[in-house]
């Protein structure tokens, strides 16, 4: 566990991991389960099962995750239906922004050497979000990638490096896009 939390190489398999995964997946299922529930109630249940959660920052299920203890979402985040995050590492998604339905993030890696690889080993680097981000439907975020304050990620973008505070993105792979005038 300390290995996938410093982003080594780690065995996915180990006792220690499954078990915080397994905690996760009982929390997953009652989360998923709560959609009939209240907003007031669903936040209740996501400050238990993520790392920090602010003020008026709501998910709504389905919502899936591998440990939940790595996410820390600030004040006014809203997540929609159907979002996924991978986070063997660090996930930090700033105040106010909006990811929309069906969004992955991943901070899984794994190696790209073939004989690493075919030993199990995987490893996960972090995923930092700024504030006031807007993230379009079924955008997919890759491991290490920060997005800045202010910016735009357009539907079914791919972001596989960094994006500036402010800028839109769009595509596979996302790339910034001039301003729209007017």
């Amino acid at each position: 566990m300390q290995k996938m939390l410093a982003g080594e190489l780690y065995r996915p398999g180990d006792p220690e991991i499954q078990a915080a995964q397994a905690a996760n997946f009982a929390w997953l299922a009652r989360f998923n389960a709560s959609l009939t529930l209240s907003r007031d109630e669903r936040r209740v249940l996501v400050r238990e099962g993520l790392g920090s959660v602010g003020e008026r920052t709501g998910i709504r299920p389905p919502f899936h995750c591998d440990y939940g203890f790595n996410i820390h979402l600030g004040s006014g985040v809203f997540l929609n239906f159907d979002c996924v995050v991978l986070d063997v590492a660090r996930v930090t998604i700033g105040d106010g922004t909006e990811i929309g339905p069906g969004v992955h993030i991943y901070t899984a890696d794994h190696p790209r050497d073939p004989e690493v690889r075919r030993s199990g080993l995987e490893y996960g680097r972090p995923v930092h979000i700024g504030r006031n981000v807007w993230i379009g439907g079924k955008a997919i975020i890759l491991p290490g990638v920060t997005i800045g304050d202010d910016a735009l990620v357009g539907a079914g973008a791919v972001v596989t490096r960094d994006v500036p505070a402010g800028a839109t993105v769009v595509g596979n792979p996302a790339r910034v896009v001039a301003p729209r005038k007017g």
